[in-house]
């Protein structure tokens, strides 16, 4: 069976051939852009800071318009699921923490218990955040001011074990966890059958997605395929490359020092 298109993207027409992806503020995303994803295709998306990487995920998600383009997406919000980089975390209990933006009636009708989910805490290490709290699950704080970064991300991480949403939008969520926190997100999540579209400058995500959006910061894009190991091989290169270059300045001020002083 062939697999259809879950994203499109599309800036482009017969009729128009260039009409931009804007944010609400007028800002050009991309001068051009299209591209199309399928149900496994695990897309990374990287480019300078400002470029409209987290722009293009919330259209993606369906948080911004579209201007001048089509996006194609499923068309139930509950296929979609958003992780930003800083959770929102509301005043309430710690239940309603995992299972935001359902109301506990709703995990019930689900069929979901507190043992469910306290399987979920025990897989991202969060069993402490249960115990160390008065009341268990109906604990009440400000969960913003009493957990640190890492422990938003992971109780993030824990709502999106308990929704185990067709596609998921990664937007830097990983950014204050442990690399291997985020081993345990991304095997379990892809394990689970959700396909994943992050953003994020951490090399160590490469090898969890199949394909990359890079954009140049200058307006262009590049769509393709991702080979982790042979892109990291092709970065240490440059790494290397670049430290050499940096050094040629300083062996030339050398070399010209050693002719003067030799003539």
């Amino acid at each position: 069976m062939c697999k259809q298109a879950i994203f499109r993207v599309d800036s482009t027409s017969f009729t128009d051939p260039i009409r931009p992806i804007v944010s609400p503020n007028g800002d050009v995303l991309v001068k051009a852009l299209s591209f199309a994803l399928q149900s496994g295709d695990h897309l990374l998306v990287v480019g300078p800071n400002g470029c409209g990487k987290s722009s293009l995920f919330r259209i993606l998600g369906g948080l911004w318009p579209v201007y001048g383009g089509t996006v194609r997406r499923p068309t139930s919000p509950a296929a979609i699921f958003y992780l930003p980089q800083r959770p929102y975390l509301s005043h309430g209990s710690l239940r309603q923490q995992i299972i935001y933006p359902d109301s506990p009636r709703a995990m019930k009708a689900r069929g979901i218990t507190d043992d469910h989910l306290l399987d979920i805490l025990r897989l991202l290490g969060l069993e402490d955040v249960l115990t160390h709290h008065d009341g268990g699950w109906d604990a009440e704080a400000e969960w913003r001011d009493v957990l640190s970064g890492g422990l938003q991300q992971r109780i993030a991480m824990a709502r999106l074990f308990y929704h185990v949403p067709r596609y998921a939008i990664l937007d830097e969520c990983t950014s204050s966890v442990t690399l291997e926190m985020e081993k345990v997100m991304y095997d379990n999540a892809k394990a689970m059958g959700i396909t994943l579209l992050t953003v994020s400058h951490r090399r160590s995500l490469w090898k969890y997605h199949t394909h990359i959006l890079q954009f140049d910061g200058q307006g262009g894009y590049i769509f393709t395929k991702l080979d982790a190991e042979r892109r990291m091989k092709l970065e240490d290169e440059k790494e290397e490359l670049d430290l050499l270059l940096r050094q040629v300045p300083d062996l030339e001020k050398r070399m010209a020092e050693l002719t003067a002083a030799a003539a």
